[in-house]
């Protein structure tokens, strides 16, 4: 008879905790979408199985099957994917993997580098972005959220 069929029989319940909150499951595995839909994960939403230092934690697919008959109780978390979006830095399309970007990350993107120079004024003004900030202008220490295909312009003028 298999550990699976004995779970049943004997009306035992395996413990797994997800985000922190415990659950109980009364089979042997469990895939990840059920524990997305256990937990109230949403679609977008990565789920890891967590995994003592100094391993890394496991990226848990929908289809991927856990065993919880193993020893200790099973910890999962979700965290949102990481998504890339481009940006449009003085006509030039640039990759970014953040929800926000600072005043001088995106000098940085449109020269190469950010260095802080009294005789060095710049100016970053942005549109096409998030509901949060759709357009503006950036001074130093911004920060604006982004999203695909917004558009910034950086000038830098010289005071001397």
């Amino acid at each position: 008879m298999s550990q699976e069929h004995e779970i049943k029989e004997h009306g035992h319940t395996l413990n797994l905790v997800i985000n922190g909150k415990e659950y109980h499951w009364d089979k042997q595995y469990i895939t990840g979408a059920e524990i997305r839909h256990l937990g109230s994960i949403p679609r977008e939403d990565e789920i890891f199985l967590k995994i003592k230092e100094p391993w890394k934690d496991e990226l848990v697919n929908d289809e991927t099957q856990i065993d919880l008959a193993r020893p200790g109780i099973e910890h999962f978390f979700s965290k949102e994917k990481p998504t890339q979006i481009a940006i449009i830095v003085n006509g030039r399309e640039k990759l970014w993997k953040e929800k926000e970007i600072s005043f001088e990350q995106v000098i940085a993107l449109a020269f190469g580098n950010y260095v802080e120079n009294a005789n060095t004024v710049f100016t970053v003004t942005f549109k096409g972005g998030p509901e949060q900030n759709p357009q503006g202008s950036m001074v130093k220490g911004d920060k604006v959220y982004v999203k695909n295909k917004m558009i910034f312009n950086v000038t830098a003028t010289d005071k001397s």
